[in-house]
């Protein structure tokens, strides 16, 4: 009988592994526990969750609430886990952690469509696979796949600075400027005079850090050293650093600092802080952050983070699909392709699974047409590869970037010189054609668009 790989029995990969066999296809799920943990997982069970109970706002005027929908009203076996097993949490939904992993195993280890194999994946399997090995995928296969795309693409530490949507920022404060009028005026310039600059300079150096996890250390690369320690190293770190104000004159005038914001989608609706990657807590972030001028109202749809955490550059090595550009029958899922959040990774899988299992059904009738025996895996080489691309061209399963699922989609495989993790938000999703200030209402007619746009398509 012919399989499918799934490598990586956590939210994403279960999710994948279930659209597979829900289609009726065979696969064999490969995970290393309990064999071997990794230094953030305990349970024996799959789809644990490591950081938190909460899987965030339910509410559908927050981008992760109307993901969630979106993933309820097109059949994830994760939502359907979660909605089971939740607890009181007001307008967010938390589970009850080991209930919502056992309701999830006993699903995927029910299925007879599923085998479990517990090994550890040290190489990439030759049939179609999926990998969804999160962002700690071990030593051995994190170095096969390096290999595959290109070490250039692949990496290890997650350094991302905060993003913050345009609208929210004061233009009147801020302007248009590359450092010494070089190229395009792509970013925002947030000037500040000496009394500003020491009254932030004072609240970063004395904000509060974020613990490290227990298999985390605090060496850091030169290029990407968190931005309050940059600051303690010395009162001018900074000013003949990232906030340097050279080349960055207006009107003949020269700020004593200036904090460059980089745009950070192609829609222009997002703009990151270059150079405030940090280990700040949240809230620190958002109050020591808020004092830059042109800030004080910001909203920022990710806050900046410093950790261990393996991921690809997917705009250089992914389609829309979360299928690998240099491999048709290998897709990745879960935070290994830059989606952050758990929810994000549901989603990714759920899009890999149906992709894959597309790709799996052409590759099937590709065999038939051949007269191949299907009895055995299924192998690239077999087949005409012409054919099977573009008959997979026509075939693959993309959602609307008016969604949430198609917008986090869009992102990693889009062009980004400045590739970060994502979180969903409505950033990424395309302006309304109406403009509407009040961001509630906002919120609610891109929700609604979003619904229509699903309905539309799963109909």
């Amino acid at each position: 009988m012919l399989k499918a790989t799934v490598v990586g029995a956590g939210l994403a990969g279960c999710e994948a592994a279930y659209q597979l066999a829900k289609r009726g296809i065979k696969v064999s799920l490969v995970e290393m526990k309990p064999k071997k943990y990794s230094p953030a997982h305990h349970l024996e069970d799959f789809a644990e969750l490591v950081c938190s109970n909460s899987l965030r706002s339910n509410a559908l005027t927050n981008a992760v609430g109307l993901l969630k929908e979106e993933m309820r009203q097109i059949g994830s076996l994760i939502m359907e886990a979660a909605d089971a097993n939740a607890v009181p949490a007001g307008s967010a939904l938390a589970v009850d952690r080991i209930g919502f992993s056992k309701y999830i195993t006993e699903s995927i280890k029910s299925n007879k469509n599923i085998e479990i194999i517990y090994e550890e994946m040290q190489e990439i399997p030759e049939d179609p696979t999926i990998i969804a090995t999160g962002p700690l995928t071990s030593d051995a296969l994190a170095k096969a796949i390096a290999k595959l795309i290109d070490e250039d693409y692949f990496y290890f530490y997650d350094a991302a600075a905060p993003i913050v949507t345009l609208e929210s920022i004061d233009l009147n404060k801020v302007y248009r400027k590359s450092r010494y009028d070089k190229g395009e005026a792509d970013y925002l310039n947030c000037p500040m005079s000496q009394e500003e600059f020491m009254n932030f300079y004072n609240e970063l150096i004395n904000a509060e850090c974020a613990e490290l996890h227990e298999f985390e250390d605090e060496k850091y690369f030169e290029g990407c050293m968190p931005v309050e320690e940059m600051a303690k190293r010395g009162l001018n770190t900074l000013v003949f650093g990232p906030l340097k104000p050279v080349g960055l004159e207006k009107d003949g005038y020269r700020p004593y600092a200036v904090v460059q914001l980089r745009q950070d989608n192609s829609e222009g609706t997002l703009f990151n802080l270059v150079g405030f990657q940090t280990h700040l807590k949240f809230p620190e972030q958002k109050r020591v952050f808020s004092m830059i001028p042109g800030l004080e109202n910001a909203e920022f749809v990710r806050y900046g983070v410093m950790h261990r955490n393996t991921f690809i550059n997917s705009p250089k090595c992914l389609m829309e699909t979360y299928q690998c550009i240099k491999r048709e029958d290998l897709f990745f899922a879960g935070q290994i392709t830059g989606v952050e959040g758990y929810v994000e990774s549901i989603s990714s899988g759920f899009v890999a699974g149906l992709n894959a299992a597309s790709l799996y059904n052409i590759y099937k009738e590709e065999n038939k047409t051949n007269n191949k025996d299907t009895s055995g895996i299924i192998k690239q080489d077999e087949f005409n590869k012409e054919s099977v691309v573009n008959r997979l061209d026509k075939k693959k399963i993309v959602f609307s970037n008016e969604t949430v699922i198609g917008a986090l989609s869009s992102y990693i495989s889009t062009s980004n010189e400045n590739f970060q993790p994502m979180n969903s938000n409505f950033g990424i999703l395309p302006k309304l054609d109406e403009e509407i200030r009040d961001k509630k209402l906002r919120y609610e007619k891109l929700a609604k668009r979003s619904l229509k746009s699903l309905k539309k398509r799963h109909d």
